[in-house]
């Protein structure tokens, strides 16, 4: 079983006078780093760099023990290799869980599920799970395959295949059903005409809103763990339509021809894969070449802390640190775009240390969550959506954020890609969620924007409910847009109970949104002019 030191005692802090409801004192801090089984190196640079002042870690854990792992003592289940990979990785985890009187069952289910999305999980999310409660555990839920997300018929189909080479060939079958490029991503790739007269196109790049650039580099095609609700599987499982970006210059001489352009934000996969030297090659041309002197910030779209914030507390991630320290002292700001979902992924040491150690040099970390069935939003008895408990977790991580001076900058509900039914709920449960969130909030820990989908159109946001000539409808209203003037306008659609796309909303007085012709348009354009490439190679 899990267990705690008693909060009573264990009086507190580094203040002469304790404070009794602060829990964690220097021989506790000492415990809890002991567990975590921290090198020299590592230990020295929480020391000197003072990265988990106990005042701090008492006052998380004071407020939230319920979510807490600072205090926990059971031994870590998972203790030899950084990660476990794949469908070998996938059974090795087993078998370590069997050996500890763990079976999680549905392992030919499961095993499917590994072959057409794949499967990797670092040694600190593995031991993150609380296994003496993992099947309602947020990251065991995050990063393991569950019973039920395939269909029953293919899934049968699967099982009942006698040899291993026929279970692939069902799993091959089934990816081309997943829908890996929702809302037309294909038709964002940029393209631009070079000196020679000759039309490039960016293979590994997507421009579709006019201020941000994403980039998916070819050094950030993997991730530290999967998330089984990936929206960018085609990315990391390597199809053959992925995007990959080879060639830095190339996107540098788009930018120079984009003025409008302010933000690149480095995707993939997972954009803290990206090494150092590679960071250095896009950033320091941003810092040196009056010709980009409008690209202002650096968006780096990692889940490492979550998974992997240990590497951020190594003497070898030092040079990253001081090319964080570069862009600083040069006005390029560093966005670090984490993905915090529930308050269990910050409210441990590693993730802690490795956060104050980003803002030491000049990181601004952000937050834009996830809304997910069965990781951060939860079902009741009656398999209803538990609007009270899964609002309550998302205020607390909110709070959470805010004492570790994260932004919070959005929320957003699960894309139409891999298995959508399996993590989303009605648009209307999530409104009333993030109603009550919102308002329960100081202002300055609110998520900066209302909850969104993205779909072709852009991001809309549900901004809550009215009553229109005795009808109730949604208000919702786009926060990015492939046309930046739709974000001017306040869009109504008929309420809907059980709706869980809001591209399927229906207009509440017009047979069809403002927006539908010009968009219609807008993709023909870009489609026509990706035709012309493919005539052209």
């Amino acid at each position: 079983m899990t267990t705690q030191f008693p909060a009573e005692q264990i009086l507190v802090t580094s203040s002469s006078t304790p404070t009794k409801h602060l829990v964690v004192n220097n021989e506790g801090r000492t415990t809890t780093l002991a567990r975590y089984g921290y090198g020299d190196d590592t230990t020295k640079i929480i020391d000197n760099e003072n990265l988990l002042p106990t005042g701090l870690l008492s006052r998380l854990h004071a407020s939230y023990p319920q979510h807490s792992g600072l205090l926990e003592s059971r031994e870590f289940l998972f203790t030899d290799k950084e990660h476990y990979s794949g469908l070998s990785g996938f059974r090795e985890v087993c078998a370590i869980l069997n050996n500890n009187g763990i079976d999680i069952g549905h392992i030919d289910e499961r095993e499917f599920f590994v072959e057409v999305y794949r499967f990797l999980a670092t040694r600190h999310s593995l031991n993150s799970i609380n296994w003496d409660d993992y099947p309602t555990d947020s990251v065991f839920q995050l990063v393991f395959p569950q019973p039920g997300m395939i269909n029953p018929e293919t899934t049968q189909t699967y099982i009942d295949a006698k040899e291993p080479k026929a279970r692939t060939q069902v799993a091959i079958e089934y990816m081309e059903k997943t829908n890996p490029h929702d809302g037309n991503q294909q038709l964002n790739k940029p393209w631009f005409v070079n000196d020679e007269g000759v039309l490039e196109f960016l293979d590994g790049s997507q421009h579709k809103y006019p201020q941000c650039q994403l980039v998916f580099d070819k050094t950030t095609q993997n991730c530290f763990s999967f998330c089984t609700y990936c929206f960018r599987h085609a990315q990391v499982r390597g199809d053959e339509d992925m995007f990959i970006q080879k060639d830095i210059a190339q996107l540098h001489e788009y930018l120079r021809r984009h003025k409008e352009v302010t933000d690149i934000l480095i995707t993939g996969g997972d954009g803290g894969y990206m090494p150092m030297s590679r960071l250095k090659q896009y950033v320091m041309p941003l810092i040196e070449d009056p010709s980009l002197l409008h690209v202002k910030n650096v968006r780096l779209a990692t889940r490492a802390l979550t998974f992997q914030p240990e590497m951020i507390l190594t003497e070898k991630y030092q040079p990253m640190l001081e090319l964080f320290d570069i862009m600083r002292d040069n006005g390029v700001q560093l966005a670090w775009m984490a993905h915090f979902s529930t308050p269990r992924e910050l409210l441990n040491p590693s993730t802690l240390a490795a956060i104050r150690r980003l803002q030491n040099h000049g990181v601004n970390i952000r937050s834009q969550s996830p809304m997910m069935n069965h990781i951060s939003l939860f079902m009741d008895d009656e398999g209803g959506v538990d609007v009270e408990r899964s609002a309550q977790s998302w205020i607390d991580l909110s709070n959470i954020l805010g004492m570790l001076c994260i932004g919070f900058h959005s929320m957003y509900c699960a894309r139409p890609t891999g298995e959508h039914h399996y993590y989303t709920a009605p648009l209307a449960d999530m409104s009333r969620i993030f109603n009550r969130i919102y308002r329960s909030l100081a202002s300055i820990n609110r998520p900066s924007r209302h909850i969104s989908m993205t779909i072709s159109a852009g991001k809309l946001a549900i901004l809550g409910t009215s009553i229109v000539n005795g009808e109730k409808c949604f208000a919702l209203q786009f926060t990015e847009a492939r046309n930046m003037e739709w974000m001017d306008r306040v869009i109504l659609a008929k309420f809907d109970e059980t709706e869980n796309k809001i591209d399927c909303l229906t207009p509440l007085d017009s047979d069809k949104f403002f927006f539908e012709d010009e968009l219609k348009e807008i993709e023909t354009q870009l489609a026509d002019a990706l035709q012309q490439r493919l005539i052209g190679a």
